[in-house]
């Protein structure tokens, strides 16, 4: 079984392991993300079964223009893999900035209904897939999580919502929801602080990239009759601590 899948946010981390994945396994691979440089260089390892199309996913009037020009051999998508994301900050609420909470929500949410809302169409008419990557944080709250956690859990209600809309239709739509994973996004999330990565994953064994990838793969090469709703993935070093709790005196 192959097609042809968009993947977005390519350029790092779960994206790249995905694009490599599927075009090693003859599919077709359209990536997106905001830095060309990155995209070509994914180009000119993965060739010609990768497209590389660089624009931001918070510009409405991009995205539209970006899917409305994709070459004639890409634009039969079969799967939609709503991969772009980010978490800025790890303060917690009063202490973040207004800016940041809004960057999430406009990529996590809004820029993700937007490409989904432009090729519904085509995974109808293409009996596709839509896979959401959400996150655990979806379901387990943490300190410092606030508006982050709040988007990824929208992307899990919209993908049940997704599920019940499009019933009928041969469209399968599944939220992956990872815990500690190790990539770029850490480094995004806390400004370039190595010292903080490090301290973070040293020693964890955390998920990697290319398990998400392998995970992905999976999803998307069961039988057309199978819809897996989400799947929940920890490495073994991490589960759940205690309740927090504020005393008086």
């Amino acid at each position: 079984m192959t097609g042809t899948l968009l993947i977005t946010g390519t350029t790092s981390g779960f994206g790249r392991a995905m694009a490599r994945l599927f075009t090693e396994n003859g599919w077709k691979v359209v990536g997106t993300g905001r830095r060309a440089d990155r995209l070509a260089q994914l180009h000119e390892e993965l060739g010609a079964a990768f497209c590389p199309v660089a624009f931001d996913i918070m510009d409405e009037a991009a995205t539209r223009d970006a899917l409305a020009c994709l070459p004639e051999d890409f634009q039969d998508i079969d799967i939609l893999v709503n991969n772009a994301g980010l978490a800025l900050g790890t303060a917690s609420a009063p202490d973040t900035k207004l800016s940041d909470w809004k960057t999430m929500i406009d990529t996590n949410i809004t820029g993700l209904v937007t490409i989904t809302d432009l090729l519904l169409p085509k995974l109808i008419e293409r009996k596709g897939m839509i896979v959401n990557i959400s996150s655990i944080a979806a379901s387990w709250p943490y300190p410092g999580g606030n508006v982050y956690g709040g988007t990824k859990a929208f992307l899990r209600q919209f993908s049940l919502g997704l599920r019940s809309d499009l019933h009928g239709k041969g469209v399968r739509v599944t939220s992956i929801e990872p815990g500690l994973c190790e990539s770029e996004f850490t480094l995004v999330r806390t400004g370039g602080d190595r010292e903080s990565y490090d301290a973070l994953y040293g020693g964890a064994n955390a998920i990697q990239p290319e398990d998400i990838a392998s995970t992905v793969y999976w999803i998307a090469t069961q039988p057309p009759h199978l819809n897996i709703n989400s799947l929940e993935i920890m490495p073994v070093s991490q589960s759940w601590g205690g309740w927090q709790i504020a005393r008086e005196g």
